[in-house]
This record gives C-alpha cells, structure tokens and sequence, in this order.
C-alpha cells in the first residue's frame, strides 16, 4: 500500500514535469555521499553513495530531456521487526532476543534521474524524482553472544566459563539465565552465507542551494529466492519492503 501510494505521486510529479519548459538551470553531474535512514534498520540503516550523469543528445531518452543516468550503492543492516534488544541481569549488557543472524546488504543500483522542477537562482528547492534496480547482495552473518558455560554445581562465584560463539537455538536453550551480552562483531565472520537478491525502488530527491545537498524519500522493494532467517521460531520473509530517507551531501560539476 505505501509502495503504490509512492509510486502514484511520482507519476503525478512526472506528467507535471513533463508540461515544463525548459531553462537553462541543468548541471551536467553530481556525486554524493551520505546516510541511509529505513523502516527496516533502525535509526540508521546505513550508508549511501550516488553518482548522476546528464544523458547525452547520443543516449537513449527514456522520460525525457531533464533526464540523468542514476548510480547508487547503499549498505544497509536489515533488521526484522520483531527484534527485542534486552539486557543481562548479570551484567547489565545488551543483546537482541533469540537472533539468530545478521542480514547486511550490499545495492549496487542504476536507474534514471529526472528533474522534476527547477530551484530558483541562488535559492529554492530542486526536486527530482528517481527510479532505480540492481542486485542485492545479502551477506547473512551469524549473530555472537556472550555465553556463560560454567558449571554452578557447588560454586558460587563469578562467571568463568564464557565463550563467545554464534547463537544457536537448540544449544544456548537457557537465553535469560546465561547470556551475557553480545559477542565479537567479527565472531564467525567465516560462518557468513551469501544469499543474492533482486531490488526496486523509485523516489523523490529534494536538494537545496547550490550545494546540491538534500533528501532523497521513497519506497523500496527486495526481493530473496528463499527465506531469509533472523529470527528463529518466528516468521521470517523473502520479501522486505521499506520506506527510506537519504540524507546526502553532493557536489555539481
């Protein structure tokens, strides 16, 4: 539903766009670096890289004379949404709940930018809209926990036997009593699944001044031969939609 209400106003942008003459106020390519911000990652999903290129007179025109080839690259950490970050009562460190692996993706991406509406001299608001595919390369990484293996049998003391070591649910069945905390990021980095993919997503860019920094919003779609799991014991998908911001710092040549 949010996808299709995304990709509604964009054709409406676009056949307002389309009505526009033309002006003098293009630039010939921009190149941005910045942070990615999604319904499926957290505060901050991750990073974001994009290059825009202005189409030649040579080129094939796909929407037009405002138009750019688009290339971008996110990394994004996917989280499900039943992810629970608790605490041990022993230590007091964190850990997610009953998580099994970590779900990074790498999003190679080329699409199409259009100028939808030109900024002002020295001021306004350019905004385009952008409408992009590729591969996404899911690298599925086990998830490590600190785990307390000492025998309590006539002893009372502190914690000796900790190892830290891939979560996995049939053999850390004791989660509250016994984790204390998340393991090594790099733990069981050798234990890591490649699962490739196939994404969607189209956009609106709205860039302010003459530093061409600004906010990309719009609606993602990816898409997995098999389930995904994160999450044990829960539903997992192949499926993941998101709605995501791009905050982004960019320079025109």
């Amino acid at each position: 539903m949010r996808l299709s209400l995304s990709l509604f106003i964009l054709m409406t942008f676009s056949s307002m766009a389309f009505s526009q003459e033309e002006n003098d106020n293009y630039y010939e390519s921009e190149t941005g670096v910045g942070l990615n911000l999604n319904t499926n990652g957290g505060i901050i999903g991750g990073a974001m890289f994009k290059h825009a290129r202005r189409v030649s007179g040579t080129d094939f025109h796909l929407l037009g004379k405002n138009e750019y080839h688009y290339f971008g690259l996110e990394i994004v950490n996917v989280k499900h949404p039943k992810e629970q970050r608790v605490s041990s009562p022993l230590t007091g460190n964190t850990y997610i709940y009953y998580k099994q692996n970590y779900l990074f993706v790498f999003r190679p991406q080329y699409g199409r930018e259009v100028i939808l509406f030109h900024q002002a001299e020295e001021e306004g608001v350019r905004v385009n809209a952008v409408f992009a595919t590729g591969p996404s390369l899911g690298i599925l990484k086990p998830y490590a926990i600190d785990y307390d293996y000492t025998n309590y049998n006539n002893y009372s003391g502190p914690p000796k036997d900790v190892r830290s070591e891939p979560f996995d649910p049939q053999v850390h069945v004791d989660v509250q009593g016994r984790v204390l905390g998340t393991g090594g990021l790099f733990t069981a980095m050798n234990k890591s699944k490649f699962n490739p993919g196939w994404h969607f997503k189209a956009g609106l860019a709205f860039e302010f001044g003459n530093s061409a920094s600004g906010v990309e919003v719009g609606g993602l779609i990816e898409l997995y031969p098999k389930e995904i799991v994160i999450l044990p014991y829960i539903q997992n998908r192949n499926i993941f939609t998101s709605i995501y911001v791009n905050l982004y710092f960019a320079q025109r040549n």
